[in-house]
C-alpha cells in the first residue's frame, strides 16, 4: 500500500514557516516574514481547505508577493521614521572642517579635523602634494582606511558652514 504524502503536506508549511521567521528574525529586513506570512495563509489554509497543491504554492507565492509588495514598503517606512539622523561613524566626517597640522611631504600629511580628532591626510583634488601649508583650512572629502582625503576649504576662515535643516 502506497502512502498519499499530499496528506501530509501541512507539516511542511509549518516548517517553511518556523524557517522563514527564524530567517527573518537574522535578517530584520521583513521579506522573510511576508514569504513567512503567505505560507501560513496560503499554503497552509489552503491545505486546510483541502485544496490541491498545486493551487497551495500559487496561493501562498501570490499572497507572500503582495504582502511583500504592499505591506513591507510601509513597515520599512514607518520603522525609519524614529531614526537619529544625526550622522555617525564615518559618515560624520564628510566634509567636516580642519586644518593642517603636519606638512604635506611625499603627499601625505596631518590634519586636525574640527572634532578634535588628528588625522593622517592626503590631498585629494589632484594638486601638487605640498600646496596646502601648515595652518591652513582643509575639509574631508573621503576616507580611505585610516587616511582622510582633504581639500583646501574655499570659504574664509571663521565662516560657519550653514547647516541642513529637515
Amino acid at each position: 500500500m502506497l502512502v498519499d504524502l499530499t496528506q501530509y503536506l501541512w507539516i511542511l508549511w509549518l516548517a517553511l514557516v518556523v524557517l522563514f521567521i527564524v530567517v527573518e528574525v537574522l535578517t530584520l529586513e521583513f521579506t522573510f516574514l511576508m514569504i513567512a506570512a503567505g505560507s501560513l495563509i496560503g499554503g497552509l489554509g489552503s491545505n486546510l481547505l483541502g485544496w490541491p497543491w498545486y493551487v497551495q504554492i500559487a496561493l501562498a507565492a501570490a499572497i507572500a508577493g503582495l504582502l511583500i509588495f504592499t505591506i513591507r514598503p510601509v513597515l520599512l517606512m514607518n520603522l525609519e521614521k524614529g531614526a537619529d539622523p544625526a550622522k555617525s561613524n564615518v559618515e560624520a566626517l564628510y566634509e567636516l572642517g580642519g586644518h593642517v597640522t603636519g606638512s604635506f611631504t611625499k603627499g601625505i600629511g596631518e590634519v586636525k579635523l574640527d572634532n578634535g580628532e588628528t588625522w593622517t591626510a592626503r590631498i585629494g583634488d589632484g594638486s601638487a602634494p605640498s600646496t596646502i601649508p601648515v595652518g591652513k583650512r582643509i575639509s574631508v572629502m573621503a576616507i580611505e582606511g585610516a587616511i582622510a582625503v582633504v581639500v583646501r576649504e574655499k570659504r574664509p576662515p571663521g565662516t560657519t558652514k550653514p547647516r541642513a535643516t529637515s
